[in-house]
């Protein structure tokens, strides 16, 4: 969106990305509804990329509070699993394909949202592995050195902003 002119042609001044920024400000007041993580941490970051990011490449945003119907949408959306990840990989190939809405130069939303999954994607948090709680069936049971070190694996961020998400849409 670029900035208005009085006689109502463009100005050629920045462009605003207002459609990631509302994207964005949408997840952060569903996760901060949602009271599940504190708002400084990585974990709380991850979980508002991951939903600003289903947001933002789910066909628009509705302008006032969420609706039920788009709720429902979004808890399908981010569904814990793979398949997220195409849908966002294929849905910002999509977006790059597209030519750029007659504006000069580069989609500023495009380019944060871009950023927000290299981010979700290279990142990797120490998270609890799940599999680390119980041994595998068929293994003897027996006192590791470090239990709590062992219980814990990097991950990429995603795969701990999404599930936070998901929650966070199901506490709405």
């Amino acid at each position: 969106m670029r900035p208005e002119r009085q006689d109502g042609t463009g100005g050629g001044g920045l462009l605003v990305p207002m459609a990631w920024m509302y994207a964005e400000y949408i997840a952060d007041e569903l996760l901060r509804t949602g009271d599940l993580m504190e708002p400084s941490t990585l974990e709380y970051r991850a979980g508002r990329d991951a939903l600003a990011l289903t947001i933002f490449l789910s066909d628009g945003s509705v302008a006032d509070a969420l609706p039920a119907a788009r709720l429902d949408e979004l808890r399908l959306l981010t569904a814990y699993g793979a398949t997220w990840c195409g849908w966002v990989r294929e849905r910002l190939g999509a977006l790059d394909a597209a030519p750029a809405g007659g504006t000069a130069g580069p989609d500023p939303d495009l380019a944060l949202a871009r950023a927000a999954w290299r981010w979700l994607e290279e990142t990797e948090l120490l998270a609890a592995d799940l599999d680390a709680i119980a041994p595998p069936p068929g293994e003897p049971v027996g006192e590791e050195p470090d239990v709590e070190e062992a219980a814990q694996v990097w991950t990429p961020a995603w795969q701990l902003g999404l599930p936070l998400g998901h929650l966070a849409i199901h506490l709405h």
